[in-house]
């Protein structure tokens, strides 16, 4: 699992500047999923939806606690997770790499064997790591070449980008494969069955890495997304405040082309790590898995990171998994989630998921299967550096997005993949957002998420069956 890792950067995902071989190998021999979303484009709250199976507003670990705006930190104590499902029916399980989903409890306290290395990003002072530098002579880190916008009082920005002076074998991430090759050698002496979780902190910025991936990609080629021509028209004004925030029009073009490089480079210093750490598992018995807890801006939109615009390139993320015995090089266009992982797990381990209430196991469409599906997907968020409740409904040609304190967006992804334009309030789009708005309703109100009781005072969503005010006095007049 990578961290805001953006969908393109894939060449199986027809990355035109990509360099994944490993990536694109696991992708030609498995199931390529080409819609696979995020629950919530935030990281501590999908990773919970992964241990969880269940959507953040039922699990309720809704923000970050770097940025939390007074949300809970941890999951409650009596929160079903698949780790512990696992220990139970006898499985080993470990977790080398980004914890992130909670503060109080780490993942040693959900089931899972290895180190505890927490924070949002590398945390290259953990004793763990120090050590690991010092076993092996060697240097320590540091940078250079720092990419930052500017901030409205002069001061320097967030740091985007920085050029690290360390050998690969020192990065942070070769550190990490290591650590996994060395638990999955330890699983395999002790014969038991096991799962393993490599979570790489990056791609997600700043992309800090040395110099062949800092140079690997020359900014010259590097094409700005077309989203970059956003101008916010008809669009939620938070959008234009984050795009303030992180600085995004204080820098040249040919700066943001060199931030895009240098996330390439980023991902193929991962790709090349993954693959160090695939060459040690039996692919006749161990099923993998790829994938992101959500994408990144990288300038889409005039924005990076990742905040309360639910695009596709934070919401899409790239999903792999390869099944031994399942066919390979399949391609399935059902619309799926992060945490359908849950499940899926559980199902190929044969312990029960019912409780992972929001997922559903993917080995029917792994396995080629043609299983009745979903036409749609639902996502949401709550807030990052302050409360901002939305909800989205993804289906083939069309996106509603729903903003309580602001215009409601409406995308046509048909003939505006990039979402340029907000069609909303387009009376020609009248059908189309009342079906929308309806089917969203519907799909909230079946998951017990409340915020459609503000969507029934608010929009068209069709015949009322009960009543919206809660009062439980006046029934019969919603028969």
């Amino acid at each position: 699992m990578t961290d805001q890792h953006r969908v393109d950067t894939l060449g199986a995902y027809g990355g035109a500047r990509a360099v994944t071989p490993h990536l694109d190998r696991l992708a030609a021999t498995g199931t390529r999923f080409d819609r696979w979303y995020t629950p919530t484009a935030i990281c501590t709250p999908a990773r919970a939806s992964l241990l969880t199976g269940q959507a953040p507003f039922r699990h309720k670990l809704l923000a970050n606690h770097e940025r939390n705006v007074g949300y809970a930190e941890d999951l409650p104590p009596e929160t079903f997770t698949f780790p512990q499902a696992l220990r139970k029916a006898g499985w080993n399980c470990g977790l080398v790499g980004k914890w992130h989903a909670g503060t109080e409890r780490g993942p040693n306290d959900f089931g899972f064997d290895g180190v505890h290395l927490p924070g949002w990003h590398n945390p290259v002072g953990h004793a763990d790591y120090r050590a690991y530098l010092a076993e092996r002579g060697l240097p320590p880190y540091e940078i250079s070449d720092r990419i930052r916008g500017t901030l409205p009082n002069g001061e320097p920005g967030n740091l985007l980008a920085a050029r690290l002076h360390q050998p690969v074998e020192a990065t942070f991430e070769h550190y990490l494969a290591d650590r996994a090759i060395e638990m999955i050698r330890r699983y395999k002496s002790e014969k038991k069955p096991y799962f393993l979780g490599l979570h790489f902190f990056g791609p997600h910025l700043p992309y800090i890495v040395p110099d062949e991936y800092f140079d690997l990609v020359d900014p010259a080629d590097i094409e700005m997304p077309k989203s970059v021509a956003e101008t916010f028209l008809g669009k939620p004004p938070v959008q234009r405040n984050y795009s303030a925030h992180w600085t995004f029009d204080t820098m040249p073009l040919e700066v943001s082309r060199k931030l895009i490089a240098v996330y390439h480079g980023y991902v193929t210093l991962i790709d090349q790590q993954i693959g160090r750490v695939l060459e040690v598992v039996d692919e006749d018995d161990t099923s993998i898995f790829f994938t992101s807890d959500h994408g990144e801006f990288t300038g889409a939109h005039r924005l990076h990171d990742k905040g309360p615009a639910m695009y596709e390139d934070i919401y899409r993320t790239s999903g792999l998994i390869r099944v031994p015995g399942a066919p390979g090089g399949v391609v399935r266009r059902e619309f799926v989630s992060l945490t359908d992982c849950t499940a899926t797990i559980l199902d190929l381990a044969g312990v029960d998921a019912s409780d992972a209430v929001d997922s559903r196991s993917l080995l029917p469409l792994v396995r080629g299967e043609t299983p009745e599906w979903a036409p749609d997907v639902v996502s949401e968020f709550h807030g990052h550096h302050f409360p901002y409740p939305q909800r989205m409904l993804r289906e083939e040609r069309y996106k509603l997005v729903v903003n309580p304190d602001s215009v409601n967006e409406l995308y046509d992804l048909q003939v505006d993949a990039d979402e340029l334009i907000n069609m909303y309030e387009l009376p020609e789009m009248a059908d189309v957002r009342r079906r929308l708005v309806a089917r969203l309703y519907t799909l909230l109100r079946e998951r017990g998420d409340n915020f459609h009781h503000w969507m029934a005072s608010m929009y068209e969503v069709g015949t009322l069956g009960h009543d919206p005010t809660l009062s439980g006095l006046d029934d019969a007049t919603y028969t």
